[in-house]
């Protein structure tokens, strides 16, 4: 998903600043929430954005995410293209195309 350079920048800035004894799974995942929430405040009042604070937001999401598959040990494109299979099967183009209905409703909606 990321270039060996962008994942070696950051196991660089990471090793420079001794900071990989904090990153434990359980902190990793509790900074993505944090970070998902300061995303998501960037929305809170208007569906305008200023696209910088966006970016800015967004790439503190995804490092963490990346920094979590590393300690844990996933591959990322492994896990994501994994899920997607799942997900294909919970919800079939003929029924969910389209739609945002969830995939437990689907079928139900499609009877009425």
């Amino acid at each position: 998903m990321l270039s060996e350079t962008t994942l070696g920048a950051l196991r660089v800035f990471v090793a420079e600043r001794d900071w990989d004894q904090f990153h434990s799974p359980e902190n990793l995942a509790k900074s993505i929430s944090i970070e998902a929430g300061e995303l998501l405040e960037c929305f809170q009042w208007s569906p305008d954005f200023d696209q910088e604070q966006v970016e800015a937001e967004l790439a503190d999401v995804v490092t963490y995410c990346i920094h979590l598959a590393n300690k844990i040990g996933v591959d990322l494109d492994e896990i994501v293209l994994r899920k997607l299979e799942s997900t294909k099967a919970k919800y079939p183009v003929d029924l969910a195309k389209g739609r945002m209905t969830k995939y437990t409703k689907l079928e139900e909606e499609q009877g009425e």
